[in-house]
């Protein structure tokens, strides 16, 4: 019998990734209330790099809800 696989849509690539039943090939971000792929996950360890800033941020900004600080680098932090 086969599996439905169900997909998620990157919140900062916009590229589409399986997550679930068990495989989880993201993560859902609770900082920022988006799910997002395990390439930008882990590509982005350090902070979310100003290209995917808006992605990232768009959420918060339509809820009213504010910006994390910035890291030493000036990037939002990835958690």
């Amino acid at each position: 019998m086969a599996t439905k696989k169900f997909m998620q849509t990157c919140d900062a690539c916009g590229n589409s990734f399986q997550f679930g039943p068990g495989i989880y090939n993201g993560k859902r971000n609770q900082t920022y209330d988006i799910m997002v792929c395990l390439t930008c996950h882990n590509g982005n360890w350090d902070g979310w790099a100003p290209k995917f800033e808006a992605a990232v941020t768009r959420r918060l900004m339509e809820k009213g809800l504010p910006l994390p600080q910035r890291n030493a680098k000036g990037w939002l932090p990835r958690e």
